[in-house]
């Protein structure tokens, strides 16, 4: 059901994302943010799921800026490039490329929220409150602590793992204190990349948990349901 397209930000740039509609009602859209590991096939089959439940879906390639279809192993080696190809990323034109992306969905949809995993996690913190959603779903954002100050204004949902070696629980609770406007989540057991199937610490039960309240959430605020 996803499928490779190409999408244009308000500055000309081109990039590569993937796509995936409801196959019946669309109930609303959704940005996803990448991890560190670039645009892998996990970020379309995220698409496809969330597509599955009836929300219109896109994940665009925000490496494309400095190269394109950039991807990285999650594991040894890869991980470590992947940390340092990141520093490429720029507030500026990761908010173009994400407003490209909901502006690629607002026919359709309507109502658009921002999400990401890990580093994509950050960036729709970030753009949840600079730019204009109507939601915002936050899986383990890896440097939302570093960004506490920043304040999202849409509802916002977020999701991490109390064994998260990237993100420590104290600085999960701080994050959580410092927001009590956000629904909080914080699953027993799960590890960082709790979500995704292909990383060493996935958490199927979690990952289920997070995408039933996150879908559960996302009804509830583009219904009106505050």
């Amino acid at each position: 059901m996803a499928n490779i397209i190409e999408i244009t930000a308000a500055d000309g740039h081109r990039m590569t994302a993937w796509r995936a509609d409801p196959p019946g009602e669309c109930r609303g859209g959704i940005v996803f943010l990448q991890a560190i590991y670039g645009l892998t096939d996990h970020l379309g089959d995220v698409c496809e799921g969330f597509a599955l439940d009836g929300f219109a879906a896109i994940a665009p390639a925000v490496y494309d800026r400095t190269e394109r279809n950039k991807v990285f192993e999650y594991e040894g080696a890869g991980q470590q490039a992947a940390m340092a190809f990141r520093e490429n990323l720029k507030e500026e034109t990761v908010l173009l490329d994400v407003m490209a992306a909901a502006n690629a969905l607002r026919d359709i949809a309507g109502k658009v929220a921002i999400s990401g995993f890990c580093t994509g996690g950050s960036w729709a913190w970030i753009s949840s409150e600079a730019l204009d959603f109507d939601a915002a779903v936050i899986f383990y954002g890896s440097d939302v602590y570093d960004h506490v100050g920043r304040r999202p204004r849409c509802p916002t949902i977020m999701h991490y793992g109390d064994a998260d070696h990237v993100v420590p629980i104290d600085h999960v609770e701080a994050i959580r204190e410092a927001h009590p406007e956000c629904e909080f989540h914080v699953y027993p057991g799960a590890g960082h990349a709790f979500y995704n199937p292909a990383q060493a610490h996935y958490d199927e039960a979690a990952a289920r948990l997070a995408h039933d309240r996150s879908v559960t959430f996302l009804d509830r605020i583009f219904a009106g349901k505050f």
